[in-house]
């Protein structure tokens, strides 16, 4: 029995049918033996409606109340596709929990839109793995020592997969998406952009953390 960890973006989780078939490939891997730990990203165009909604109601601001509750807000997001996975994967005669960000939790620093995870605690994830549960883990966020919600920025959910997998020494960590690969930088904007035959964890999480959102497909 191994631990696996699956990624899948907003174009994955962009419609009822497209979660549906992500539960059934999730439900299908975990029917293998496997311990299934999924992190999605929020519905393809949702963060952008999110933080467009706040930006008709007021002007982006310097200080740090308006910055928090912008994290608030898009967190929101990614919190709807995971219990919208879970809910697929239960019709799927699966046992299936979803977790907030704060909730693992995945700890981060205070730099609101732009934190940095600094540590997470897999003791809940572990107990619903041994109890056979798929467990859904909401990416791009964190909650600060403060108990603040925080978020990533854009490619964050690349980055909150890599940094689960690592922490719980996954066997694989796989990132579901509609480019045929990782590439060193953006091949839309860099025609000489190579497509990597393989990445370690840290060099992925490194690319995630640095926005590499087109290289990783987000």
């Amino acid at each position: 029995m191994a631990l696996i960890v699956h990624k899948y973006g907003g174009t994955s989780m962009g419609s009822p049918e497209r979660i549906r078939n992500v539960a059934k490939r999730v439900a299908k891997w975990a029917r293998a033996g496997h311990q299934m730990v999924v992190v999605p990203s929020a519905m393809s165009g949702e963060t952008n409606r999110l933080l467009g909604l706040a930006k008709e109601l007021a002007p982006a601001r310097a200080d740090d109340a308006y910055w928090r509750e912008l994290d608030a807000l898009a967190a929101t997001g990614e919190q709807a596709s995971s219990a919208l996975l879970a809910i697929a994967l239960q019709a799927e005669g699966m046992n299936a929990v979803s977790y907030a960000g704060w909730q693992v939790p995945i700890r981060t620093d205070s730099a609101y839109t732009k934190a940095r995870i600094e540590a997470i605690d897999d003791t809940r994830v572990r107990a619903d793995l041994a109890a056979g549960r798929v467990v859904i883990v909401t990416g791009f966020q964190g909650v600060d020592a403060q108990g603040n919600i925080t978020t990533l920025g854009r490619g964050g959910s690349d980055t909150s997969a890599v940094a689960v997998a690592a922490a719980m020494k996954a066997a694989e960590c796989l990132i579901y998406t509609d480019v045929d690969g990782v590439y060193t930088t953006d091949p839309r904007v860099v025609p000489e952009a190579r497509r990597l035959h393989t990445v370690s964890f840290e060099e992925m999480l490194e690319m995630a953390s640095m926005g590499s959102k087109h290289a990783l497909g987000y």
